[in-house]
């Protein structure tokens, strides 16, 4: 599929999880693209079967199997290189990348004792500013399955670091009749850890 058509189906499926962005201004923040250039586009992908005829901001089914959706989730309080390597080696699994930064009560729980510094939204907005990423959101209420139920990914990557066991969570989105392939990302910077940095830094984070 001719790339642009492919980054177009993208914008579509990323604004029909967040409706905040029109797919358009999605696309064009990343590509120089005009607005007769883009609609000629989603013409071109509705005689393709790729969009909905009657709703050009919605994929059909064979639109949607047309991307590889893959989906990171975390704290991501400090964004440091471990996180860039993680995010970047996720995104050359798939055509789409989706970041779930977890909410600020889940984030407590995975990191117990140790302090955040930052909440939701503006770790959402510090992960949103990595220009690979294609879509961040914040976590649902519940479990991480509900979560990948609303993304529906094709893969899910996991960090070389993270505690969740590729088999229970394989196991329980086959539980869901989620079709999700999990892999476990490695790094060649084992020690860049955003725990490291603030039992180093500490408060002087901010100072930095």
């Amino acid at each position: 599929m001719d790339p642009l058509d492919k980054a177009v189906l993208a914008s579509l499926y990323s604004s029909a999880l967040d409706p905040s962005v029109p797919a358009y201004d999605r696309l064009k923040a990343r590509l120089p693209l005009g607005q007769e250039l883009y609609n000629g586009r989603v013409s071109h992908l509705v005689k393709m079967g790729l969009i909905e005829n009657s709703d050009p901001s919605k994929l059909t089914f064979i639109g949607r199997d047309a991307l590889k959706v893959v989906l990171v989730g975390g704290v991501f309080d400090l964004i440091h290189p471990g996180h860039i390597h993680t995010l970047k080696a996720a995104k050359a699994e798939g055509d789409v990348l989706v970041v779930v930064v977890a909410r600020q009560l889940t984030a407590r729980k995975i990191k117990k004792d140790r302090k955040i510094y930052h909440d939701e939204s503006l770790r959402k907005e510090l992960v949103a500013s990595l220009n690979f990423v294609d879509l961040v959101l914040i976590g649902r209420e519940g479990t991480l399955y509900d979560t990948v139920e609303y993304v529906k990914p094709n893969v899910i990557a996991l960090g070389y670091d993270q505690a969740h066991s590729e088999k229970e969570i394989a196991e329980n989105c086959k539980r869901r009749n989620l079709n999700v392939h999990v892999i476990r990302l490695s790094t060649p910077i084992p020690g860049s850890k955003s725990s490291k940095m603030k039992k180093e830094l500490g408060d002087s984070i901010y100072g930095i």
